[in-house]
Parts: structure tokens; sequence; C-alpha cells
């Protein structure tokens, strides 16, 4: 586990920040729609994702997601694995090392399997396979 492939902020308000990244700033993305679900942004090396605030948190959690009052910043960082038995395998290695385990290996609706973890200072990790990703040659998330 020696890479962030994916830094996921959760917005407020999805078409501002639509505009501010993608039409402001040049971020580039394939997404056309000022309001989508969640958005990938094509940048080279660890990819830059947006996601609704509330619904990150649910994402993280359905029963405990993290208070947004108590100073959830909305900032998740992602480790993509190749193959799906590896969401297992790193978040036992997470579990060894002393990670809090917040939401066990499974299917999730997109398709793929995925699992969170928190570290030892609160900052959450998504472990996530998906039967479309591809990889460049350094094992980064390619779109």
């Amino acid at each position: 586990m020696n890479k962030v492939t994916c830094i996921c902020l959760g917005v407020r308000n999805m078409e501002k920040s639509m505009k501010f990244y993608r039409d402001d700033l040049g971020f580039q993305t394939n997404e056309k729609s000022n309001n989508p679900d969640v958005v990938f942004f094509n940048t080279p090396g660890t990819k830059f994702e947006l996601f609704p605030l509330h619904s990150l948190a649910k994402d993280i959690s359905e029963v405990e997601p993290p208070e947004i009052a108590d100073g959830f910043a909305g900032i998740t960082l992602a480790y993509n694995v190749e193959h799906r038995e590896d969401v297992e395998r790193v978040i036992d290695l997470a579990r060894n090392a002393g990670a809090k385990i917040v939401k066990e290996p499974q299917d999730v609706f997109w398709g793929g399997h995925h699992a969170y973890f928190s570290d030892l200072d609160g900052y959450y990790w998504e472990v996530a396979w998906g039967p479309d990703f591809k990889y460049d040659d350094n094992g980064m998330l390619v779109f």
C-alpha cells in the first residue's frame, strides 16, 4: 500500500464546485452536467473527485456517518486495487496496523467492492476495486 490513487472532496454545493474546478480553474473531465452525483477529473497521477458532502459521509458509514458538525472536513483518500480480493487484504493490513475499520468490505451499487478505514488521526481511506478500473504502468487509475 504505497500510493494514493484518488483524493475526494466532499462539497457542499456541487453546481458551484463544478463551476469553480471545471469551468474557472480548468480541471478536465468528460462530465457535462453542472450537478452530477459524483465527478472525477482527468488529472495525471492521483485522481481528483468531488462528491456531495452528506453523500460522502453516508458512503463511509450508513450506520455511523462521520459528523460534519464534529469536524469531518469531507476529505477522503483512496487506495484503488487491481483485484477484488485485494480489498480484504488491504483492510486486514490496516486492521493489524491499528486502523479502525469503519466499513467492512462489501459490494456496492456501482458494481465494485470497497471498504473504509480511519487512520490513527481519524483520516478516512477508501479501499476500492471496480470491474472497469484501468491502471497505467505506475499502478495509477486511468479514466
